[in-house]
């Protein structure tokens, strides 16, 4: 996200995402995807990166595309219409590796209300766009974070990783 928390410029946008673009540097997302074998992603998020002309990543995981349009699945993407939060917790209790959640803002606000994300890895883009569409929506309660780690990267880059905190 940027310095001051958007995903998106207000019209979508991503192109500021370009900043971080460096041959041979994915900022440990190869590891951290091994960590992963499920992934949760917003409709809008997911049509995004297809706008894109990318085939939609990670065919190798399970994938819930949250939409309120049913639509059948497609291999192991699943679009999903039900209560996510329900989802949220069957997935937690079966056996297997994290739960990633790739966007956007929508559905990490609602899982937030609910208290159902654990961990944080927030990269900061060094930019400040002023406006757009905030990870982190006005009206989300109040939480405490203990902190994993921090990494710097070049052009600027800091990613932060947290957990929710015991306190």
């Amino acid at each position: 996200m940027s310095l001051d928390g958007f995903i998106a410029k207000p019209d979508g946008d991503i192109s500021f995402l370009s900043i971080a673009e460096k041959e041979g540097e994915d900022y440990g997302y190869a590891d951290f995807l091994k960590t992963v074998d499920t992934i949760i992603v917003g409709r809008k998020s997911y049509e995004k990166v297809l706008s894109m002309g990318f085939a939609y990543p990670h065919t190798d995981k399970k994938v819930f595309i949250i939409t309120r349009t049913a639509r059948p699945s497609i291999g192991s993407f699943m679009f999903y219409t039900d209560n996510l939060q329900e989802l949220v917790l069957r997935l937690k209790n079966e056996q297997g590796k994290a739960i990633y959640i790739d966007g956007g803002a929508e559905i990490v606000q609602q899982l937030l209300l609910e208290n159902l994300i654990d961990e944080f890895c927030i990269t900061i883009i060094p930019i400040m766009l002023g406006e757009g569409n905030s990870l982190f929506k006005n009206g989300r309660p109040e939480r405490a974070l203990e902190l994993i780690s921090v990494k710097q990267f070049d052009k600027s880059i800091v990613q932060m990783h947290y957990k929710k905190s015991s306190i």
